[in-house]
């Protein structure tokens, strides 16, 4: 249909821009791609849209697997979030962190280990970890930066949760459309290493750790709670939400087998059916992923709901009410799927992926494509906040462009969740990026100005690997992004020390050795709400 086949995309991504809801985004992008299509009636393009469509989307056996298996980890995820074994688990932990360093290390294993729920990384361990945070001398902004690199940048490098399943959703979709035979989730596991922003900026947590490597705001900030013991800028309004006291009532430590046996019975389960199935050496098909995944996540929290039971954490009410509760908050998740779905299906018969690729070939090379992925992703994450619209809007378009342009697929794929992850990072109106501040009790602007320094690093030299990989194809490339990162975070932080001089030098070492006995000693335990008026943020 020539440039109208742009229309429906356009008005996704700018109504999502715009009032950031994803789910009334993509239903009016649907609903005008099925009216141009029907000739302009719009009682036509209403039952179309239903019957044709939505429906048709939505009892497709393969999509209903999805939602169902969808419904298996809403419910399973609250009842973990819950059940307080995540606290139990990070609280087991404190009594061996005395140093700075082990205070910031313990959440970022703790962010690995709560790696089935990204937004109760911050939920879980920020209100546990702030107050050690404040005993060691670091600050809430360094907090609230390590929950947010461990959030999403974790979960979506995993198959087998909520975000791994969503994805894989929406790459066999558009592999359908396009006639692709190929696993959606041999897919995502060979995707995994052009996944190259989450993986940096999981790696740079412990590079910033243990090279001491803090630069620009996050630098100041620290610099601020080691030498005058403030935890907030005079003008910082520390974020402490609903959902946080609701996470702290919720998570009074039970605990840790209550979170440890559950995800046990899960890994045992899934990969006991699949080796049976012949995986990893045979390929498994997606319906048989599906049905292993369900059962996993069903016999887990069945383990789990009797774990509660026996160490009384609720009644069985209660527990059924949150396993409920826990599937009606994916119904969101599963909203936008059936519409990215459904947006994908009108795309395809609107030939606007066709279109692209006719204007884009001999003027782009293939190779470059990638890049521009990555870029145009990054950018619409950054202005909506949500990575899940972002993949939902690019992945339907960036498979049959990358098939039309010769651009390696994977790579494509990968640009499209890098670039996503690394907007949202970014964005101040990102969910997780709010969490992050919620979690950490820090102010939320203050996270986002710390934060931000590094995740445009880590974008600037994914965006670089991004160029290579499109001529290469190669996974390695994210090894040299790794080694990249590493000496970019080490020079600038040497170049802001000797830019600070020998004070600053030996203010680092100080920060270096504290420990929770000196501090004691020191009375510097003693740390004061009060606000700095001598030290402004930003000075």
């Amino acid at each position: 249909m020539g440039i109208i086949s742009l229309i429906p995309p356009i008005l996704a991504i700018g109504l999502s821009i715009a009032f950031r809801n994803v789910v009334i985004s993509l239903g009016v992008a649907v609903f005008v791609g099925i009216l141009i299509i029907v000739g302009g009636n719009p009682v036509d393009t209403s039952l179309s849209m239903f019957t044709d469509y939505l429906v048709a989307q939505a009892t497709d056996s393969y999509n209903a697997g999805v939602v169902v298996l969808l419904f298996f980890i809403g419910g399973f995820v609250a009842l973990v979030e819950r059940s307080g074994g995540g606290a139990a688990l990070a609280k087991s932990t404190t009594k061996f962190i005395t140093t700075r360093a082990r205070a910031q290390f313990s959440v970022w294993l703790g962010g690995i280990a709560i790696f089935f729920s990204d937004l109760g990384t911050p939920l879980i361990l920020g209100p546990i970890f702030e107050k050690i945070f404040d005993k060691v001398r670091s600050s809430r902004e360094k907090l609230a930066w390590i929950l947010d690199s461990m959030m999403s940048p974790v979960a979506i490098l995993i198959p087998f949760i909520g975000w791994g399943i969503y994805i894989m959703g929406l790459i066999a979709d558009a592999f359908e459309n396009e006639g692709i035979e190929a696993s959606e989730f041999d897919t995502f596991v060979q995707v995994i290493p052009f996944q190259m922003y989450a993986i940096l900026t999981v790696i740079s947590v412990p590079v910033v750790i243990f090279f001491k490597a803090d630069f620009g705001p996050m630098r100041k900030a620290e610099r601020r709670v080691l030498e005058t013991g403030q935890r907030y800028w005079p003008d910082s309004t520390p974020m402490r939400g609903e959902n946080t006291v609701a996470a702290e009532e919720a998570q009074k430590p039970s605990r840790a087998i209550v979170i440890w046996l559950p995800l046990a019975v899960l890994f045992i389960t899934l990969f006991g059916i699949l080796g049976s199935m012949g995986f990893p050496g045979e390929q498994v098909a997606g319906g048989d992923f599906r049905a292993a995944l369900s059962t996993a996540y069903l016999f887990a929290a069945i383990t789990l709901v009797v774990l509660m039971l026996a160490f009384k954490v609720n009644k069985i009410g209660a527990i059924i009410s949150t396993y409920v509760k826990g599937m009606e908050k994916m119904i969101n998740v599963v909203m936008i799927l059936i519409l990215a779905w459904s947006l994908g299906s009108v795309l395809t018969e609107m030939g606007t992926a066709n279109f692209i690729v006719e204007m884009l070939q001999g003027n782009v090379p293939g190779s470059i494509i990638p890049a521009l992925i990555f870029i145009a992703a990054a950018l619409m994450s950054f202005a909506t906040g949500t990575s899940w619209g972002t993949f939902a809007v690019m992945i339907p378009l960036a498979i049959p462009i990358a098939l039309g342009l010769d651009a390696p697929m994977l790579v494509s794929i990968g640009a499209v969740l890098s670039g996503a992850i690394c907007g949202d990072h970014c964005s101040p109106i990102s969910d997780s990026t709010i969490l992050a501040s919620t979690g950490a009790g820090s102010d939320h602007i203050d996270h986002v100005k710390t934060q931000l320094p590094y995740a445009l690093t880590n974008g600037s030299i994914v965006l670089v690997m991004f160029i290579i990989a499109g001529f290469t194809a190669s996974p390695y490339t994210v090894i040299l992004g790794v080694v990249l990162m590493i000496a970019a975070f080490v020079l600038i932080a040497r170049f802001t020390r000797k830019r600070d001089g020998v004070l600053g030098e030996a203010r680092d070492r100080t920060g270096a050795e504290f420990d929770s006995a000196s501090i004691a000693a020191s009375g510097a335990d003693r740390v004061s709400d009060q606000h700095v008026e001598t030290n402004p943020k930003g000075s």
